[in-house]
C-alpha cells in the first residue's frame, strides 16, 4: 500500500474475529482506510463451511468483501479500493495486505496466525512511517502482542454503545420519598379502566425513557406511557393488583418480577429483556408468561425456546436424534423451570410429560432460525448474552405478525471468548430498542432461587 499525499492516514488491519462478530465491519470505518491481511481471508475461508452460525458470518464478511472489491485489478486491491458509501460517495478505501517482504528480526515467531498478522503490521510499518496503522481485533491477548511489538491495537467500537456496563439503563427509577413531591402540575383521567396522569416535573428524571417504570419510596408505580420534555403520561399501577398477578399459578415475589409479568402478558409489548443475577427469576417468569398464553388465553400459537451457549454449534451435530431432541440437553433451563411451576403436583415428572405433550414448545437451535419467520409465536431466547450485536439482530428479524420475543441472559455469565459486558448483543438491543415504544426492559434484583443461591452471588 502506498500512503498518498502529505497528509497523515489512519489504516485499519481488521483481524478474523471482528469480521466474524460483525460481517460488514469493512463498511464502518468512514473516511479511513481499511486492510484485511491474507491470512485472515484464509482463516475465514477454513471457518466458511457448515451450518453453524460462525460459517454463516464468514460467507456474508467474504460476500460483503468481493462486493467492495468487485472486478478490480491486482494492483487496485493491494493499494486500496474505494469503499462506495451510497449518496456519500468513494470514502475510504480497503485493501488486501500480502505479505512480501522478510520478517523483520524484532517482531514475533513466524509459526501461528496471529504472530503472522502483526509481523505483516510491523513490515507496513517500517514501510510507512508516517502513517498510523491500528490492529481491530476482539481478541485481547493478540491487542497486547501487537503493542509489545510497537503497533497500535484497538477493540471493534462500532457497535458497543457503552463504555460502562453501569451505564445500562435499568427499565425503571426508584425516586426516594414520593415522586409527586417533584410534580409541578397534574391531571388524571381514566382510560378503558386504567388511571392516566398527565404530569409536569420540576426537572426531568435523568435517563427516562418510554416504557420505563417509575417507583418511589412510598408505594408508587407509574408506567411511563409517552414522554415529551419534562411532561410524562403515566399509567397508574396499583400495587395491590400488580403484585396479585398470576400466569400459570405462578405470582411474582416482588415488584421487580410484577412489572416483569406486566410486560410478558402485555399482548401489545412485542419486546421483552429481562437482564438479572442468576436464580432471579428471569426463565420462569417468560416460561409461565408462554404456556398461560398459548395454554389458556391463546394469544400465540406456540413456544419456541433456544439459546446461545459455548460448543452448541459444534455439538448439537454429534448428539443423537431429532433438532429437538438434541437440543433438549442445552435447553435443560427450560424443563426444569417445568417442574419448578408444578412443583406442588402430585405428580411432578406426569405433570411435566403432560405440558410437553399438550404444550407446542419447540426446542429450535441457532443454527436453524436464519432465513425462517415465525408467526404467532411466544419466542424465549434464553442466554442471550451469548450473542453478537449481529446474532440477536438476525434472530430478533425472525419474529413475525403476532410475535412476542424474550431475551433473557445475565451480562455478568458471559462465556463467549470475544465478548464483554459492553459487547454483547443483549447490552446492544437494550440501548437500541429504550425509545421503542412496543419493547420493555427489566432488570431483575434479588436472587429468589435459594439463601445458599444469594450468599453465593454476593461473596464468591
Amino acid at each position: 500500500m502506498e500512503a498518498s499525499g502529505p497528509t497523515r492516514h489512519s489504516y485499519y488491519v481488521l483481524d478474523t474475529n471482528v469480521l466474524i462478530h460483525d460481517p460488514n465491519a469493512v463498511l464502518n470505518f468512514e473516511e479511513h482506510h481499511v486492510i484485511i491481511p491474507m491470512t485472515v481471508l484464509e482463516e475465514l475461508d477454513k471457518l466458511k463451511s457448515g451450518k453453524t452460525s460462525t460459517a454463516a458470518d464468514c460467507r456474508q464478511a467474504i460476500r460483503q468483501i468481493d462486493h467492495t472489491l468487485a472486478d478490480s485489478p491486482p494492483d487496485l486491491v493491494e493499494q486500496g479500493v474505494p469503499i462506495q458509501r451510497g449518496k456519500l460517495g468513494n470514502i475510504g478505501t480497503l485493501a488486501i495486505l500480502m505479505d512480501k517482504a522478510p520478517i523483520p528480526s524484532h517482531c514475533l515467531p513466524n509459526d501461528i496466525n496471529d504472530n503472522k498478522i502483526i509481523n505483516q503490521l510491523c513490515q507496513l510499518q517500517q514501510r510507512h512511517p508516517d502513517n498510523r496503522i491500528v490492529l481491530v481485533s476482539k481478541d485481547i491477548n493478540m491487542r497486547l502482542k501487537a503493542r509489545a511489538c510497537g503497533i497500535d491495537a484497538e477493540d471493534y467500537q462500532t457497535d458497543k454503545l457503552l463504555d460502562d456496563i453501569s451505564l445500562l439503563a435499568r427499565g425503571y427509577h426508584e425516586i426516594e420519598g414520593s415522586f409527586w413531591d417533584g410534580v409541578t402540575k397534574v391531571e388524571t383521567q381514566q382510560r378503558m379502566g386504567r388511571t392516566m396522569h398527565q404530569v409536569e416535573l420540576n426537572a426531568p428524571i435523568p435517563g427516562l425513557h418510554i416504557n420505563d417504570f417509575i417507583i418511589d419510596g412510598q408505594g408508587f408505580v407509574g408506567w411511563v406511557r409517552s414522554r415529551e420534555g419534562g411532561r410524562l403520561m403515566l399509567q397508574d399501577l396499583h400495587q395491590e393488583p400488580l403484585l396479585h398477578q398470576e400466569a400459570w399459578g405462578l405470582r411474582p415475589r416482588d415488584v421487580f418480577q410484577s412489572l416483569a409479568m406486566l410486560a410478558l402478558l402485555d399482548p401489545d409489548i412485542h419486546l421483552v429483556n429481562l437482564t438479572g443475577a442468576a436464580g432471579s427469576g428471569k426463565t420462569i417468569l417468560a416460561l409461565a408468561a408462554a404456556i398461560e398464553q398459548t395454554m389458556v388465553s391463546k394469544t400465540y400459537r406456540r413456544i419456541i425456546a433456544t439459546r446461545s451457549t459455548q460448543g452448541l454449534d459444534e455439538d448439537i451435530g454429534f448428539l443423537p436424534g431429532t433438532e429437538a431432541e438434541k437440543m433438549e440437553p442445552w435447553l435443560g433451563a427450560i424443563t426444569d423451570n417445568l417442574e419448578a411451576l408444578h412443583m406442588d403436583d402430585e405428580c411432578t415428572h406426569g405433570s411435566v410429560d403432560y405440558i410437553l405433550d399438550r404444550v407446542p414448545l419447540q426446542f429450535k437451535s441457532l443454527n436453524y432460525i436464519r432465513g425462517r419467520s415465525f408467526q404467532q409465536s411466544f419466542i424465549i431466547i434464553d442466554e442471550s448474552q451469548n450473542l453478537t450485536p449481529h446474532q440477536i439482530k438476525t434472530i430478533i428479524t425472525r419474529a413475525g405478525a403476532g410475535s412476542k420475543v424474550v431475551c433473557l441472559g445475565n451480562l455478568a455469565q458471559i462465556d463467549t471468548p470475544y465478548l464483554n459486558a459492553t459487547s454483547s448483543g443483549l447490552t446492544y438491543l437494550t440501548e437500541c430498542f429504550k425509545d421503542f415504544p412496543h419493547g420493555v426492559h427489566i432488570h431483575l434484583q434479588g436472587v429468589p432461587r435459594s439463601i445458599l443461591a444469594e450468599y453465593a452471588e454476593t461473596h464468591l
